[in-house]
């Protein structure tokens, strides 16, 4: 029976056809055991009429659902293609640019400081600085923290670190791992924070920063770059024990720069970054913008730790411009060298000075002392070194001469001499008996001689500051009328007191005028009389800022012009060709008829040749000037004052003194006026005495 007869016979009894019987076809073919290969798919069947009939076992139904998942599958597929590279092409370019490309700032060099003759008062020094940007760190931690005390194990051979605190960088020892990763821990992988660079430490020697830059060559995320350091000029060369003093008057003036904090990164915006420096004080404060120049760039291409391979294209930077000082180097170090031996010699601490241009406004010297080493500020501060600024009573960071307020005392006279002239209260010959002072019921306001000076008019109170005389001409007496508060006040301001004189450094003092509105407001008390005889002598509620003296006394040196005092004279750019020539600013003028000028100059001339500044009458120029003596505190001696002009005739400098605490203006302020005035006019003296000291 064949194999066909075989199948017929299981149909008809009801077996499986399929099923062979085991040993059935044993030693049989593969091809003989099975009808053909296509056996899972085609079997035949008998029908009806015993004819045979092919039929397939896969149901073609479902293809269909096969066949639509894969057209659905496929429009999926090419939908997102076109939208990835069509529709958003662009932008995924771009990204995958970003990853191979870089654009790197390229630091200019911030502008050299000079004094008037161009010698240079600043240098630029090198500044390696360590940045991290956190997300192009290793996200992984472990690795992560294995970089870190790599990098910090390296800072400990630094031994200091600079942290911000304010406008101030402090100096601590370098930062731990722990530290590095506590700041690190506070910012969010992938946050905008995260793209910005996080400051470690700056000021790195330069072997710290070599074994840092080749490390970091294999540390994703780990930056070393060269900032710009300033590196200031001291005037000071004087000795105390044979020992060089750090501390210099410059400081005031030229100020420091520091790291940028959060608050001048909100102001500044864009401008900066995170590890910038700036300007803090003084010049570099004031004359930021120029200084600091304009970032370069440069598009680099990285690698895969976002270190730089090749440079693809660059801008340059530009440089920041030069400024060129009004100040005199060699007079300004004379000054500091004349303010620190008159201290000394008298057991006083403070002290200021002023040396002006009266026609220009242009600042010649200006000694505010104590003083500061503005390169430890520059550098980073250790913390104890700023503790004990903050703790010194005498209060070196102060800039006393621009943001000291004083009493004014006799200094304030001629102000109210040619106010009263002006208002024709007085004129030249006018005369009141000094007694020793006036008497109104129970109150006395004295002359400081006793007895009195006798018949005096303007030019003689003036020259020997006769109280009795402004008391007259400030408040009145009896059947006589003087200017009142109102008027006395007015002038003042007319003179530039009560507001700032504009210099171009920070942190100035208005000063302050008083009237009855205010003390009725501020103390609860009425305006006496009282109050207006000690305004019209310069003490009182009255105070003004040496620099504010200096200016209205040049108002009587000029011939009656109220001047900007300013300490930049010329912009210059970076190979020192001009930008811009600081021009005279005049405030106002004729608001005093030359007439009154002149009668109160030759008042102040009094004062020289036959008054309370007759010290100074053995200068070789002819000197102008006034004393003040202002009383403050009846615990503590008297602010002494001198200020004045010279040569007479044709005035080239202003200078105003002033001695903290220093008594009688005529015994202490004159001879150190006197001796800078000695220094100006005949230099060649001076330094051939300092040699045979």
């Amino acid at each position: 029976m064949d194999f066909q007869e075989e199948i017929s016979n299981k149909k008809r009894r009801g077996q499986n056809p399929f099923v062979i019987r085991e040993g059935k076809f044993k030693g049989a073919s593969l091809e003989d055991s099975f009808y053909h290969l296509d056996w899972a798919e085609e079997s035949f069947l008998s029908g009806n009429n015993d004819k045979e009939m092919l039929r397939r076992t896969f149901d073609l139904s479902k293809l269909r659902y096969i066949t639509g998942f894969l057209l659905l599958f496929f429009a999926v597929l090419l939908s997102r293609i076109f939208w990835l590279q069509v529709v958003r092409g662009s932008y995924y370019y771009s990204m995958a640019e970003g990853n191979r490309l870089k654009i790197v700032n390229i630091e200019p060099k911030r502008g050299i400081i000079y004094d008037r003759l161009e010698r240079p008062l600043v240098r630029n020094e090198a500044n390696f600085i360590l940045y991290l940007i956190p997300n192009d760190l290793p996200h992984e931690e472990l690795a992560r923290d294995n970089a870190l005390r790599r990098i910090s194990s390296i800072l400990d051979k630094s031994g200091s670190a600079s942290s911000q605190v304010g406008d101030l960088k402090l100096v601590a020892d370098s930062p731990s791992f722990y530290e590095i990763k506590n700041e690190l821990d506070k910012i969010k992988i992938n946050s905008l924070e995260a793209y910005q660079p996080l400051f470690i430490m700056d000021n790195l020697e330069y072997q710290v920063a070599l074994e840092l830059y080749l490390e970091a060559e294999k540390i994703p995320g780990v930056f070393i770059s060269n900032k710009i350091r300033r590196n200031y000029v001291t005037a000071s060369t004087s000795t105390v024990g044979r020992l060089p003093l750090e501390e210099s008057s410059l400081s005031h003036i030229l100020g420091y720069t520091g790291k940028i904090n959060d608050k001048e990164l909100a102001k500044y915006g864009s401008q900066y970054s995170l590890i910038d420096y700036l300007g803090k004080t003084g010049i570099e404060y004031s004359f930021e913008d120029q200084l600091k120049g304009k970032k370069g760039q440069k598009n680099i291409e990285v690698d895969a730790l976002g270190k730089e391979k090749k440079i693809v294209s660059q801008t340059p930077p530009q440089d920041g411009n030069n400024l060129v000082l009004s100040i005199d180097y060699d007079l300004q170090k004379a000054s500091e060298d004349i303010v620190k031996e008159y201290l000394g010699r008298l057991g006083l601490k403070k002290a200021s000075v002023v040396v002006m241009d009266p026609n220009t406004g242009e600042i010649l010297t200006l000694v505010s002392w104590p003083a500061y080493n503005n390169n430890i500020f520059a550098r980073g501060i250790k913390a104890e070194e700023y503790s004990r600024f903050l703790t010194d009573p005498s209060r070196p960071l102060f800039n006393r001469a621009v943001s000291g307020e004083f009493p004014a005392g006799s200094t304030f006279k001629p102000v109210m001499a040619a106010a009263a002239l002006e208002e024709k209260i007085i004129n030249e010959n006018t005369s009141f008996m000094s007694s020793g002072g006036l008497h109104i019921n129970q109150w006395s306001f004295p002359d400081w001689k006793a007895g009195g000076h006798g018949l005096t008019n303007v030019k003689k109170a003036l020259a020997e500051s006769v109280n009795t005389f402004f008391y007259y001409i400030g408040g009145g007496y009896g059947d006589f009328k003087g200017l009142g508060i109102d008027k006395m006040m007015e002038y003042s301001r007319l003179f530039g007191l009560g507001e700032i004189t504009g210099i171009d450094l920070p942190n100035e003092a208005s000063g302050f005028l008083p009237s009855p509105e205010w003390k009725e407001e501020a103390k609860d008390e009425v305006w006496y009389i009282g109050d207006t005889y000690h305004a019209a002598i310069g003490q009182g509620d009255i105070t003004a800022t040496p620099l504010q003296v200096a200016n209205y006394t040049a108002v009587f040196a000029n011939g009656g012009k109220l001047v900007v005092p300013h300490v930049v004279k010329k912009i210059l750019d970076s190979d020192n060709k001009l930008v811009e020539d600081i021009k005279p600013k005049v405030i106002r003028d004729n608001f005093i008829k030359a007439a009154n000028i002149k009668i109160v100059r030759e008042g102040l001339r009094q004062t020289i040749t036959s008054g309370s500044g007759r010290a100074l009458n053995s200068l070789p120029v002819e000197v102008a000037g006034k004393t003040g003596t202002a009383q403050w505190s009846s615990i503590r001696k008297h602010q002494a004052w001198f200020t004045g002009f010279a040569p007479y005739n044709n005035p080239e400098i202003v200078i105003t003194v002033l001695l903290e605490e220093g008594g009688e203006g005529s015994s202490v302020a004159v001879p150190l006026a006197g001796e800078i005035l000695q220094y100006y006019f005949n230099p060649d003296k001076v330094e051939e005495e300092n040699k045979q000291l």
